[in-house]
């Protein structure tokens, strides 16, 4: 029963950290890439879908995306959508095809862009400790009712804390190189 529980709290804490790399992926650097505009959500004929759903977003020069919508009806809403989105950037339409030019970040943006790493870090910090918290409770549960001992008890708490110290570790370094990407010239 431990182990299951274990191998829960491992899972758990690996897709919060794949949760954090998505986040951070979407901050925008002073490169083009196409995971930018992965949680811009379109309101299209009442849904809200996200844009790589109804178009083709490529990458074709460093400081460039372009969206081509699959439904040219679509590139109206999307353009709205990118202009209410966070990413802080004006999108240009010919009718067939959308352009997001990516100018290069300024210093003061650049350490604001690093403030919001931080706190995505930090929230992924806490994700992983409230799986560790759930994991332990767990244990104890299983301690109250008689169904494990008190040494697998500590041989749990170790093995959640060593889990949690490795995906906190890999929290941070995620953190540590979008921290130098962002201050990337």
């Amino acid at each position: 029963m431990i182990d299951e529980i274990l191998a829960d709290s491992e899972d758990r804490m690996k897709k919060t950290v794949e949760a954090v790399q998505r986040e951070l992926a979407g901050i925008r650097t002073g490169h083009a890439h196409v995971g930018l505009v992965d949680h811009v959500r379109v309101d299209y004929f009442g849904s809200l879908l996200p844009i790589n759903q109804m178009a083709t977003v490529a990458a074709p020069e460093a400081r460039l995306l372009t969206i081509q919508p699959w439904d040219r009806t679509a590139l109206t809403a999307i353009e709205k959508a990118l202009l209410k989105s966070d990413l802080g950037l004006t999108p240009s339409n010919d009718g067939q095809i959308i352009r997001l030019a990516i100018p290069p970040l300024n210093e003061q943006r650049r350490k604001e862009l690093i403030k919001v790493v931080h706190t995505r870090i930090e929230d992924g910090r806490v994700a992983v400790r409230n799986v560790r918290r759930d994991a332990l409770e767990h244990v104890k549960r299983l301690i109250q009712s008689k169904e494990a001992s008190e040494d697998d008890q500590r041989r749990a708490q170790d093995q959640v804390q060593k889990q949690t110290d490795k995906y906190i570790a890999s929290i941070d370094q995620l953190g540590k190189e979008k921290e130098a990407e962002l201050m990337e010239v």
